[in-house]
């Protein structure tokens, strides 16, 4: 099971989104409700899901005050009407940590799933799904657990650990030969160097510098599969550019080693996940 990032890196996410929800106070919820009133609550799946964020909502409500049992895991398939956690405490607690919780089970779980559905696509290939830094600003972290919670595998976290020679570097230095020698007699022996190459030319010009893999970019299955026999195993191959749940299968039986998609982070859908009122509570 995927571990989910040191709470200290995302407890002040939660906090500023939940302020940011709150503000002064729940204006609807102080109107209608006794302080004293307590109540039960359901977090809940309305589709089928890969659940993912279940302890950023519990901190949400334990900042309110209120306890949130779960009673599934990230990770886990979760059906429509499937019980995700049990929230009891002050009904005001509840109704204030209500749509923060939700945001981030929502979002998570979104991604998750999104990225089950491409792992699922490309089944009995030799293809990994990876994702990249299109993520929320501030959420990278979550994001990229929520994608191994849903079976894919983490790409760089950041510029820092990962030396990939783009587009716009070739540009500036010359050619993808030039910027290979260059990363290999300048960066630190401990990364991976890896070329975005557009052609079997460029491929071929990259490996002859020594580049540990190769992205492929934005090229159709047949080109992708040339360069992967060009290759033949002295680098990786990661097939890249507006990859689709119709276009990855293809992609996939080219050989390539990784399929990365921007789409796992920066268009999964929300997954469907509500808050059910259950009853009043007297504990």
């Amino acid at each position: 099971m995927p571990t989910l990032p040191p709470r200290a890196t995302w407890l002040p996410l939660v906090e500023a989104a939940l302020a940011e929800d709150l503000g002064p106070g729940d204006a609807t919820s102080q109107a209608l409700l006794d302080p004293e009133a307590r109540g039960v609550a359901v977090l809940e799946a309305r589709a089928d899901i890969v659940v993912c964020g279940l302890e950023l909502a519990r901190e949400v409500f334990a900042l309110r005050g209120v306890s949130c049992e779960l009673v599934a895991r990230d990770g886990d398939a979760a059906t429509a009407h499937d019980p995700l956690a049990h929230v009891r405490g002050a009904a005001i607690g509840i109704l204030e940590g209500e749509r923060t919780a939700l945001n981030f089970v929502q979002r998570l779980s979104g991604i998750a799933t999104h990225t089950r559905r491409f792992c699922l696509a490309v089944r009995g290939t030799s293809a990994e799904i990876v994702d990249t830094r299109k993520t929320t600003p501030g959420w990278r972290t979550l994001e990229k657990y929520a994608v191994r919670c849903g079976g894919g595998r983490n790409h760089r976290l950041g510029l820092f650990d990962g030396i990939l020679i783009k587009d716009n570097h070739i540009a500036a230095v010359g050619s993808v030969g030039k910027a290979v020698a260059l990363a290999r007699e300048r960066g630190s022996r401990h990364l991976r160097v890896r070329a975005e190459v557009e052609s079997l030319a460029q491929a071929r010009e990259a490996l002859d510098a020594g580049a540990d893999a190769l992205l492929v970019d934005n090229q159709p299955p047949e080109v992708i599969a040339a360069i992967v026999t060009a290759a033949k195993g002295r680098a990786l191959i990661e097939a890249s550019g507006g990859v689709t749940l119709e276009t990855v299968a293809a992609i996939a039986r080219t050989g390539v080693d990784e399929i990365s998609v921007g789409a796992l982070t920066h268009s999964a859908p929300a997954a469907d996940v509500a808050l059910e009122w259950a009853a009043r509570s007297s504990s």
